[in-house]
């Protein structure tokens, strides 16, 4: 398969769901993007905003109602048996058999794919060593825990050489350690050439995970391009974090006159997110040595989640500006 294909290709997706509802939910609304071959690509939004909807199409497991979606150059809807063979995928259920262990898990997937006894065993030691699953080699999976099945699906979908791999909120209820090496395994996949595609809430992983982010609501594309660039689109974003010796009450009431993002209060510690384009950091620093007495003060420019929230409510308000 030449480099040159899109690993997955959506030209004006769109699925209505009709069941159980009184009006129809347009979950993809003329959803067109490209995955390169090789790259770890990033999809974020809003709960309900159409990403499992999107992964499910792309997997076969749902038909789009209009549009195309292509992988490696093969329509999902017309070639359905095909994709499925060049694809693996961690969709938010939980795909493992609770009844059996993490070894005889693993060993069933490497069957199921048709690898030989050699290379199931070759493969399962492998990614259980990855994944810290050395401890449970032994232990039935419905003993484990929410992070462990978690970790234990994952390192599934990466016994098999699938060029495609789909990953629904992957790291979710995993620790900070199995998390950390779920990731540092990813970038080690994307080196050895297969696609990823990701959704997560986190978008600090995603930033500093992802080749490229595409950030769609309500089944529409919002923005697409690298983190940085993606960044770019909040420049107007700033953060000021401040510690006083004693946080004064009147405090938060004081700086949420400031047009702001986000407020929070950690302890002796707030931080707020600005727009400079409506208010000088200045003025709001100002304010803030005004409070009370200041144990310390940050200032930096904005954050990807600046960045997403600053995108997602733009992008309502046109929609707001063109009914």
């Amino acid at each position: 398969m030449s480099s040159s294909v899109p690993a997955i290709e959506a030209e004006a997706l769109v699925k209505i769901y009709h069941e159980n509802s009184a009006h129809p939910v347009r979950a993809l609304d003329e959803l067109s993007l490209q995955v390169r071959q090789g790259e770890i690509f990033g999809l974020l939004g809003q709960n309900g905003a159409g990403k499992t909807t999107f992964l499910r199409v792309l997997t076969t497991l749902t038909r789009a109602t209009a549009g195309h979606a292509r992988l490696l150059g093969l329509d999902v809807a017309r070639k359905g048996l095909e994709v499925r063979q060049r694809i693996c995928a961690v969709l938010q259920e939980n795909a493992v058999e609770l009844f059996l262990s993490v070894e005889d898990n693993l060993q069933t997937y490497g069957r199921f794919h048709s690898l030989r006894r050699g290379e199931i065993s070759r493969r399962s030691d492998q990614v259980i060593e990855q994944f810290g699953l050395g401890s449970n080699r032994k232990q039935k999976v419905i003993d484990l825990s929410g992070g462990l099945k978690r970790r234990l699906q994952v390192a599934k979908v990466l016994m098999v050489d699938k060029p495609v791999v789909f990953l629904d909120e992957a790291t979710t209820g995993m620790d900070p350690i199995s998390k950390r090496a779920t990731l540092d395994t990813l970038r080690e996949q994307a080196r050895q050439g297969r696609t990823i595609l990701l959704t997560t809430h986190i978008l600090e992983e995603a930033e500093e995970l992802c080749d490229r982010i595409a950030i769609i609501d309500r089944g529409r594309l919002v923005a697409v391009g690298d983190p940085n660039s993606i960044k770019s689109y909040g420049s107007a974003a700033v953060d000021i974090r401040v510690t006083y010796g004693a946080l004064p009450q009147e405090a938060i009431a004081r700086l949420s006159r400031f047009p702001h993002t986000r407020l929070e209060q950690r302890h002796t510690t707030l931080e707020i997110c600005i727009d400079a384009n409506r208010v000088s950091p200045f003025d709001v620093l100002a304010e803030i040595a005004k409070i009370g007495s200041v144990v310390s003060f940050e200032v930096s420019s904005g954050t990807l989640e600046d960045a997403f929230v600053e995108l997602l409510g733009k992008g309502r308000r046109e929609r707001s500006g063109d009914q």
